[in-house]
């Protein structure tokens, strides 16, 4: 075998440098020739597009020191403009009592130098910009567990609050849909007919129905009044993790693992619109009356707004690293939230425009409510839940969920959660098979649970 001959790291590197001069030296020739008078006219541009407004203002404030100039020596000793009486000539012109020119004049000066178009932009470039305002957050009381519900057998994995105010329901892995009565805890009805476990829950507010869907690709609306089913939704390729109600028109968005939201018509089971776009599991959508109409949020970390009657996407919100498990609806602002592991963002609609990034929230966060109040609850999946200020963004309180005695300590994952209609009890559904209601410590005041608020940058913000 020839011994192949070993060289420096030196000697390869300039004898790469020469193969490469080599090779493109051919080239150094073709340089185009540079056109002065071009090139002059190019930078007459530039400079014209850049300082065009200084320019002008130069120009006529030469101008006008030039034309005062002429009229000063036709006027001669006096050193009065016709029109102008003596008494009031020196405050006119702004002359201090030892000659000099006062504020007032130079200000004058640069407005008069200015076309009429442009008063409004010098009244914001003279007058002092103001310091920037950090809002303060508002008091809430902290939050304690106040019940612990248990009967599921399997993961609770969603979570629904019946527009009354008088029950809830709940769906597992146990592929059972549990109907419980609010104010006192106790199971009132079970619901079997999924084949998988129960992914997402929606309540009609007008119509006496129950909308399920899970991990067995079916969707189905259950008629309260007979318990019964009484209608599927047929077209989706894989498991539906989510689903929404309109609530002003009877459509039902539903999305899921085949990377797409669909919008059925409640009573024809019509699929009126397949939302194509996102790349990868589409895991939480909401809807609203206003435009945006329905927003999704998705393992692609993407978040996009959807125009419901074109049926196509408005805008797509790229700021997140990883995926987007959860969106939630402003109660009262026109806002939205979506939560990933890296950040919880604020966005306002229509347009999606970013508000603010709620940090700190370090975990896979599943889940996330918010109440009239302006409390923003986030739950994470090692258990761990996180109750922020909507307005500021300041995080009050944080604790990790207790779990069910028996139960190992990787359970602790919140999977679900919403605030009853009063805003008043918060609902989660957890790992460790148990359903928890939370409400706020009625004992606490501002004085035994101070704010402890440090803003550490300053936050200007548009409301």
């Amino acid at each position: 075998m020839e011994e192949v001959q070993r060289h420096s790291v030196h000697t390869l590197v300039f004898r790469s440098l020469k193969r490469t001069h080599d090779f493109f030296v051919a080239n150094q020739s073709l340089l185009p020739e540079i056109d002065e008078n071009m090139e002059k006219h190019k930078f007459n541009i530039k400079a014209r597009d850049t300082y065009g407004l200084v320019f002008d203002r130069a120009a006529k404030a030469k101008a006008l020191a030039a034309k005062r100039g002429d009229s000063d020596r036709n006027d001669g000793q006096n050193g009065v403009k016709e029109g102008v009486l003596a008494i009031t000539a020196g405050e006119q012109e702004g002359i201090a009592p030892d000659g000099t020119q006062t504020q007032n004049t130079q200000t004058a000066l640069v407005q008069a130098s200015t076309p009429v178009s442009q008063n409004t932009t010098n009244a914001v470039q003279i007058l002092p910009k103001k310091a920037p305002t950090i809002p303060k957050p508002k008091w809430h009381a902290p939050w304690k567990l106040c019940r612990v519900i248990s009967g599921h057998l399997g993961w609770v994995r969603c979570v629904a609050v019946e527009p009354g105010n008088e029950w809830f329901a709940t769906g597992a892995a146990d592929r059972v849909i549990k109907i419980w009565d609010l104010a006192s805890g106790k199971l009132k009805l079970s619901l079997t007919g999924h084949v998988s476990t129960v992914r997402a829950l929606a309540v009609s507010p007008r119509h006496p129905y129950l909308f399920s869907c899970g991990e067995d690709r079916q969707v189905k609306c259950w008629d309260l009044e007979y318990n019964k089913v009484i209608r599927h939704y047929h077209g989706h390729l894989s498991a539906v993790y989510t689903m929404s109600l309109h609530p002003t028109i009877d459509v039902l968005v539903t999305a899921g693992r085949d990377s797409t939201a669909r919008v059925w018509d409640m009573r024809t089971k019509a699929n009126i619109h397949t939302l194509t776009g996102h790349t990868n599991t589409v895991a939480s959508v909401v809807t609203q009356a206003a435009n945006p109409q329905i927003i999704t949020g998705s393992h692609d970390s993407t978040v996009r707004l959807w125009d419901l009657a074109a049926g196509k996407s408005m805008c797509t919100l790229t700021n997140h690293k990883k995926s987007v498990r959860a969106i939630v609806l402003h109660p009262s602002l026109y806002m939205f939230a979506s939560a990933s592991p890296d950040n919880i963002k604020q966005w306002r609609c229509p347009e999606g425009n970013f508000i603010q990034n709620l940090g700190g929230h370090n975990s896979i966060v599943n889940c996330m409510a918010v109440n009239p109040e302006g409390v923003l609850v986030s739950g994470g999946d090692n258990g761990t839940m996180f109750f922020w200020d909507w307005r500021t963004g300041y995080n009050f309180q944080r604790f990790q969920a207790a779990v069910q005695p028996g139960s190992m300590d990787s359970e602790a994952g919140i999977f679900s959660m919403t605030f009853d209609q009063s805003g008043s009890r918060l609902i989660t559904t957890e790992a460790d098979k148990t359903i928890k209601i939370y409400k706020e410590d009625d004992e606490a005041t501002e004085e035994s649970h101070p704010i402890n608020w440090r803003p550490e940058i300053i936050k200007r913000r548009k409301y």
